[in-house]
């Protein structure tokens, strides 16, 4: 009976610390967002909306002032046996599509991150039981972490795409360098997963997008052949002028993609079958697009099962 009221104990002593930290991650937020208790309460806030909200008080119902001009979006979780509600408040009077969109991305968002979560919790409950590798699992609950911190970065940058807080299309940029930069970056990774990485990209040939947005687009597409291609496979970085527009192609002869699937590789948070195993946070290949889009540029998906997968995006040429 000791043993087992001792391991429920450290379970609440888990369950308290990872609702710590989610208020933390609240509080931190540049985002007008909310706790709420069953009585709709307020009991967290993050510092944004302790400035937006002038009569916003801990303990105390969230004021009516609070919800005008604005469209909250509320999620609903489970905090240890309690009911609690998160409230995404928008800033006043932004368009109804952007204030959709944000909804499914916050749901969306929600259901990524508690998978992850629930793996670290389980991993760390487990590693104070007698007998069992602690380093192992802390190891493995690092890892979750890193893996969350990604999901985080990710999310805050396509928001920031989004809403045009970064500037995609300033000037031009040379792709070899970028390219070549990239692939020793991910050198070792590539390595592990044994799929050889060349480049094959014209000295002077250039793209319209700022250094960074570059970056960005040619690390997702080489990280996504490097993880997902399959054990032997060859990934190609090329680029070149064709029909009045620059293109940037990455294609791989892995293990390819069904035809069910390529229309939707560009959404958010989707994986394939193979993929959902696999490292990653499912919104690469979306910020891409965003990306690619933002410049002028389009980009498409082709390939088949056992057939490999490419990658093109073009940009029309000034």
């Amino acid at each position: 009976m000791a043993r087992l009221f001792g391991r429920g104990a450290r379970r609440r002593d888990g369950d308290e610390r990872v609702l710590a930290r989610a208020r933390a991650a609240v509080e931190e937020s540049r985002e007008i967002l909310v706790v709420l208790d069953p009585e709709s309460r307020v009991v967290a806030a993050s510092r944004r909306a302790r400035e937006a909200l002038s009569d916003l008080e801990l303990g105390r119902r969230l004021p009516a002032s609070a919800l005008e001009g604005r469209r909250p979006v509320e999620v609903a979780y489970d905090a240890g046996g309690s009911r609690e509600t998160l409230v995404y408040l928008s800033e006043p009077f932004e368009n109804a599509a952007y204030d959709e969109l944000r909804a499914g991305f916050t749901a969306a968002v929600s259901h990524e991150l508690r998978t992850p979560l629930a793996r670290l919790l389980s991993l760390l409950e487990t590693a104070g039981l007698p007998g069992e590798d602690t380093g192992a699992h802390v190891d493995r609950a690092r890892a979750e972490i890193a893996q969350m911190g990604e999901l985080i970065d990710d999310v805050l940058f396509l928001s920031e795409l989004e809403t045009g807080r970064q500037a995609v299309g300033v000037g031009a940029t040379r792709v070899l360098p970028v390219a070549r930069e990239v692939v020793h970056d991910l050198a070792v990774e590539a390595a592990q997963a044994d799929v050889t990485v060349a480049v094959d990209v014209p000295e002077a040939l250039e793209v319209p997008l700022r250094k960074r947005m570059l970056r960005v687009v040619l690390e997702n597409l080489v990280a996504n052949s490097v993880r997902h291609a399959g054990t032997g496979a060859r990934c190609r970085v090329s680029a070149d002028i064709r029909g009045g527009a620059t293109r940037i192609t990455v294609a791989d002869d892995g293990q390819g993609v069904d035809q069910s699937d390529l229309a939707r590789l560009f959404e958010r948070f989707y994986r394939t079958d193979r993929a959902r195993s696999s490292r990653g946070t499912g919104l690469g290949l979306a910020i891409v697009k965003h990306v690619v889009g933002s410049a002028g540029g389009t980009i498409e998906a082709t390939g088949s099962p056992g057939g490999g997968l490419t990658i093109r995006c073009r940009f029309p040429r000034s």
